[in-house]
């Protein structure tokens, strides 16, 4: 009864609010754009762009717009375009009121690890690192556990650190969690699944 890959998007384009610009990462987060609604929200792209719409319908693809996943995307009315120092401007800058990004790793004390895995190819560790230093609010849309099984909520990160203490909210397939002073709380478990399910699949503390 978990959660998909599109009810995790649509959960996260709740948590935002009108007059909000926005950073979506790549993977989970680029869906959130589909069900921001009648909200206004701003998207934006690291790689120059404002004012992301929805995905294309197959068919109306244009591929000189694309996110920062390189995905195909639509652009709206009040879309702005400009460079990647400009991009990184706003964020560096504080003017990006939320990132909601994908994770490998998240900790009970919102330390964040998603840009590599050792021993694996790595293209580069993207905006991930600026985002999570930048922006007001961070919240992670993720699996709860990985391919094995095992959590990827836990006490402490495995993987190399994307930023130390970032994370405000975590949404997975089994629910929603914040990220307090001595571990998690539960906001909400998708339907069907119980507290008790989240408490086993996670390693990190809930409180």
């Amino acid at each position: 009864m978990a959660w998909d890959r599109n009810q995790m998007a649509e959960r996260a384009a709740q948590e935002l609010e009108d007059g909000m610009y926005v950073n979506l990462g790549i993977g989970i987060p680029t869906l959130v754009a589909n069900y921001v609604g009648d909200k206004d929200i701003t998207l934006q792209s690291e790689n120059g762009m404002l004012g992301m719409g929805p995905f294309p319908y197959e068919g109306e693809e244009d591929p000189d717009l694309i996110n920062a996943g390189k995905q195909t995307i639509t652009e709206l009315a009040r879309t702005s375009y400009f460079d990647s120092a400009t991009s990184f401007g706003m964020i560096r800058g504080g003017k990006i009121a939320a990132a909601i990004l994908g994770a490998m790793e998240v900790s009970e004390n919102g330390d964040l690890a998603n840009w590599m895995i050792p021993g694996k190819l790595v293209k580069g560790m993207g905006g991930a690192m600026d985002l999570v230093a930048g922006v007001g609010r961070v919240i992670v849309v993720m699996d709860h556990t990985n391919k094995a099984g095992e959590s990827k909520v836990l006490k402490e990160c495995t993987l190399p650190l994307t930023g130390k203490g970032v994370v405000d909210r975590i949404i997975t397939n089994l629910g929603v969690l914040d990220v307090e002073h001595k571990g998690l709380h539960i906001v909400d478990l998708a339907p069907g699944v119980t507290r008790e399910d989240m408490i086993a699949a996670t390693e990190a503390t809930i409180i």
